[in-house]
């Protein structure tokens, strides 16, 4: 199979994140899968133990994609003369993707009842913490992610759009916080 198609096993990941958004993990199938990829059912198996395997390793994808949309971010608050109003300014971008939100909030629930998700789980928040502490310290970096966790689950959950300008004070008074304050 392999030597044939060497992206098939990529395929595959790629149409299990695709479904997740519509289907939740627990509605993902071998079949909807295959179907998906354009593969014929066995290759999934042939790749993927059991749908727990492939389910992580989708989700261990979406892990990547994260932490590669976080570098982006880092590298324009890195430039930005304006810290808060550029974070709220790429949050309210992130509405434009919604299905990586979805699968983000999917792997957030799983993991609450899977622990081996866990770690794949805490690569947004983690991810944010550390690319936010250089320019608000700790305290602030970990208000800031919780705030924008919740506003973004809120605006998804809700179909609003998020006002960037709206975001920048609340961002700015966060990232002022002491520690322990």
């Amino acid at each position: 199979m392999t030597p044939r198609d060497p992206h098939r096993r990529q395929r595959i990941l790629d149409a299990a994140r695709a479904l997740i958004p519509t289907h939740g993990i627990t509605g993902l199938t071998h079949r909807l899968v295959a179907a998906e990829a354009g593969v014929p059912v066995g290759s999934t198996t042939y790749y993927f133990a059991d749908l727990a395997d492939l389910t992580e390793a989708a989700l261990a994808d979406t892990a990547v994609a994260t932490r590669a949309a976080l570098a982006e971010w880092s590298a324009a608050l890195g430039t930005a003369a304006d810290v808060p109003a550029t974070l709220a300014r790429l949050t309210a971008e992130c509405l434009d993707q919604p299905a990586r939100l979805l699968t983000v909030n999917e792997l957030y629930l799983a993991a609450t009842r899977l622990p081996e998700l866990r770690p794949l789980a805490r690569v947004w928040f983690e991810g944010l913490v550390d690319i936010l502490t250089p320019h608000t310290g700790p305290a602030g970096a970990r208000a800031i992610a919780v705030f924008l966790d919740g506003t973004l689950l809120h605006a998804l959950s809700s179909g609003s759009a998020l006002d960037a300008a709206a975001l920048a004070p609340p961002i700015a008074a966060l990232a002022a916080l002491e520690p322990g304050g």
